[in-house]
Formats: structure tokens, C-alpha cells, sequence
């Protein structure tokens, strides 16, 4: 059932985004889905909303790119908790430390394993 619950959140987070990259007469770009899911994810984990999600789905809902807004936001209320103001930058990227080194460890291996050519 979790994998069900996952697939079903993760899914819509990125039906949401397909959605919003075809139907506005303005075409927003991934980078703007980029951006706009970040900061999203920040704004409803102040808020309190982005925990309940997180309980019920799991990786549905900390995999995609809300889920890196919410690590960062949390991450920063726990440095100002514990910091101060000061807190507040240092706290995110402690939060999210292992999963950005992570991506960038892995994106390098696959770099070296698939030998990618630009063109």
C-alpha cells in the first residue's frame, strides 16, 4: 500500500507540472516548474501542510522537487532554532547536505560509465 500511496502523489506532483507546461497560453518552462515547485514546497512546509503529505506518502512526496523545498525549509527552522537568525542559511544546506552530495557523486559516476557526448 505504501508504494501505491507514493506512486499516486509523486505522480500527481508531476501531472501537476506536465499540466502547467502545456495548457498556459504563456509557456512555462521547467525551470520555471523548477523554481515555482522549490519555493512551493518551502512555503507549505512553513505552513505546516507539507509534513501531513510527507507521513502519508513517503518518497511520493520527498523525491520530487517540493520534497527538496520542504528538506530546506525544515532544515533552516532547525538552524534558527538552534543558531539564530544566522541559523536560517546555514540550516538548510546542512538539512540537505547528503542528498545534494549524493547527486552529485552519482551524476559523476554515470558521467564516467556512459561517457556522455555533447553535440
Amino acid at each position: 500500500m505504501d508504494y501505491i500511496k507514493a506512486f499516486i502523489v509523486g505522480g500527481g506532483i508531476c501531472v501537476i507540472g506536465q499540466l502547467l507546461m502545456d495548457l498556459t497560453s504563456y509557456r512555462i518552462t521547467p525551470a520555471h516548474i523548477l523554481v515555482g515547485f522549490v519555493t512551493g514546497g518551502v512555503a507549505v512546509s512553513a505552513l505546516g501542510l507539507y509534513q501531513p503529505l510527507v507521513d502519508f506518502a513517503g518518497a511520493g512526496a520527498t523525491v520530487p522537487l517540493p520534497g527538496f523545498g520542504h528538506l530546506l525549509a525544515q532544515g533552516a527552522i532547525k538552524g534558527v532554532g538552534e543558531n539564530g537568525l544566522l541559523g536560517a542559511f546555514a540550516g538548510g544546506v546542512e538539512g540537505s547536505a547528503v542528498g545534494i552530495a549524493a547527486a552529485i557523486i552519482f551524476g559523476y559516476m554515470a558521467a564516467i560509465v556512459f561517457n556522455p557526448r555533447g553535440e
